[in-house]
């Protein structure tokens, strides 16, 4: 069986043409930076980063000042974020860290924020191909200061005139070893700080869900997971 690091490291070259982001997915990235409410000077995790897709994105938000600090276990993921932060003159914003989510350690993570803690966690169609996404998300939020924020980006099964491409979706999803039904954002859900202050976004007729909140401060100080 193929698993979904190797997938994702066979692909790698291939996967920015090949994920559907300029017709599809870019829409749930979008509607997700826009929820999380980023401002300059920012520091956010962008756990499950692959190939930077979220970068331009999130490096706009957080301007010069800011930081983005990329996670993945890929290293031919990072190798592709690696040249597209290059390319884009982001060296000096972006921070690569070459870690499995689930197991990494949050003091690792808070070293690369500078030891100031981030302000922000964002996922986006990763947390649905981590089977152990719950201690994924709680080490990321443990690097979280107090007050921080979180998003999370993913997918779940089309609705409406959207569902006739249901197949389609559970191939690509298939392909790319997520669990369409795995609906993560529910994470955040159970985590935020008022889970009726969550901002909540859908596109393409369900298929992406964009949440995002202020985290609770028992998640974000939960930095004994190491």
């Amino acid at each position: 069986m193929t698993t979904p690091l190797r997938r994702y490291g066979v692909g790698a070259r291939w996967y920015d043409v090949l994920s559907g982001e300029r017709w599809v997915y870019g829409a749930g990235r979008e509607a997700g930076i826009r929820l999380l409410d980023l401002h300059p000077g920012d520091v956010v995790i962008d756990l499950g980063c692959g190939t930077g897709l979220n970068f331009a994105g999130l490096v706009a938000a957080v301007g010069p000042t800011g930081r983005v600090i990329g996670i993945d276990r890929s290293a031919d993921m990072l190798a592709v974020a690696r040249r597209r932060v290059s390319a884009a003159g982001w060296d000096a914003v972006v921070t690569l860290l070459a870690a499995d989510a689930a197991t990494v350690d949050p003091r690792e993570i808070l070293a690369a924020t500078g030891g100031r803690g981030a302000d922000a966690v964002f996922s986006t169609y990763a947390l649905s191909v981590i089977p152990q996404r719950d201690e994924a998300w709680r080490r990321a939020c443990a690097a979280v200061r107090p007050g921080g924020r979180a998003g999370i980006v993913d997918m779940q099964r089309p609705r409406g005139r959207w569902r006739p491409l249901d197949p389609l979706a559970l191939l690509a999803c298939a392909t790319g070893g997520a669990d369409i039904d795995a609906h993560p954002w529910h994470l955040l859900e159970r985590d935020a700080a008022d889970p009726r202050e969550i901002g909540r976004a859908e596109r393409k007729g369900g298929h992406l869900v964009a949440v995002a909140a202020d985290l609770a401060d028992r998640v974000t100080l939960g930095a004994d997971s190491a």
